[in-house]
């Protein structure tokens, strides 16, 4: 029972370890994934370096992104999940009172 008590805290460190920190990032690539292999053609897209554009072309592993400056080609890992979210989020319309 005594050498159960003394691995308690290391076995606790590793629970809390697995729980707020591979668990997360688990379902973050889970979830990015999922995000490249849901794109399409006509998808308003952004970029992890800023650029909005509108996706033109899909392959394997790149992206052809219709932009402001032309046509430009990207890796699909260089799309970013949480700005395409935001802009493609209804926008939120404020009430005046």
């Amino acid at each position: 029972m005594e050498q159960l008590t003394s691995f308690l805290p290391i076995l606790l460190m590793i629970a809390v370890v697995y729980l707020f920190m591979i668990r997360p990032q688990m379902k973050r690539q889970k979830d990015e994934k999922k995000f490249a292999e849901e794109l399409k053609r006509g998808d308003r897209v952004i970029t992890k370096s800023g650029l909005h554009g509108k996706i033109l072309d899909l392959n394997d592993t790149t992206v052809i992104l219709e932009s402001g400056a032309g046509k430009l080609k990207f890796e699909r890992s260089a799309l970013s999940l949480e700005l395409t979210k935001k802009l493609n989020e209804p926008a939120k319309v404020e009430k005046k009172k």
